[in-house]
């Protein structure tokens, strides 16, 4: 899939930390809740008080924290991050214990500038109610 600047979602195989700077860089939300980033520039979810940073994933990894928090929700959306774009910094960290071992999850330190998204995508989940990773 390309994204609205040519962007792919291609194999970003990378291990981490050795993830390069240009990796397409995700963050999942509701459709209301990025129109309301719209209308005030920024995405700052409500766990970025408590956590310190915005929780987002690359496209083979996604699915994992979507299945693990939205599992059966029809209004979500995968915001298509140009790291490029960023003030603050992403830092690659560990997930949670179910993740897979060693796998590591961007972490952007600051809010999320709106003009910093490229694309935005519908994520549905499939039939079974679960998602699958974006290819």
């Amino acid at each position: 899939m390309a994204g609205r600047d040519g962007m792919a979602f291609g194999d970003d195989s990378d291990t981490e930390p050795d993830v390069p700077s240009d990796a397409i860089l995700l963050h999942l939300c509701t459709v209301t809740e990025w129109d309301a980033a719209r209308e005030s520039g920024r995405r700052e979810p409500d766990s970025f008080a408590d956590d310190g940073f915005i929780h987002l994933s690359a496209p083979r990894q996604v699915h994992l924290p979507a299945n693990r928090l939205f599992a059966g929700r029809t209004d979500l959306v995968l915001l298509v991050i140009d790291p490029h774009r960023l003030s603050a910094p992403v830092v690659w960290e560990s997930g949670v214990p179910s993740d897979p071992d060693g796998m590591r999850f961007p972490h952007l330190y600051g809010t999320l500038p709106v003009d910093a998204v490229v694309d935005v995508r519908l994520y549905p989940p499939g039939p079974d109610g679960t998602f699958v990773p974006i290819a």
